[in-house]
């Protein structure tokens, strides 16, 4: 078994930032949309609280599989990010055309 290093870390740090950067932008932008900055569908709250659930259990079901794989925490957290990291980013793009115009 390889001794984990703080380097090991580096790159679930990073994710975990990129995840924290794109929630903030997401979570302004409905914000602002809740208030009526701009117009936004009666259905996002719906569509807020069923992509969490969705992507909560994805990223439970992935780090399972991969700790149940033999992997390390490094590799563990990696999958359980992933799930989440791509619906921030999908949300992030999405709102931010809506905002846009496009």
């Amino acid at each position: 078994m390889r001794v984990m290093t703080p380097f090991d870390f580096m790159a679930p740090a990073l994710e975990a930032s990129r995840i924290m950067m794109e929630s903030q932008t997401v979570i302004g932008l409905r914000l602002a949309g809740m208030a009526g900055f701009w117009p936004m569908a009666a259905s996002e709250t719906d569509l807020m609280l069923a992509e969490k659930l969705s992507a909560g259990m994805d990223s439970a079901q992935a780090a399972l599989r991969i700790g149940m794989a033999g992997g390390n925490l490094s590799e563990v957290a990696m999958a359980a990010m992933k799930p989440v990291r791509a619906t921030t980013r999908a949300n992030a793009k999405r709102l931010q055309r809506k905002v846009a115009g496009s």
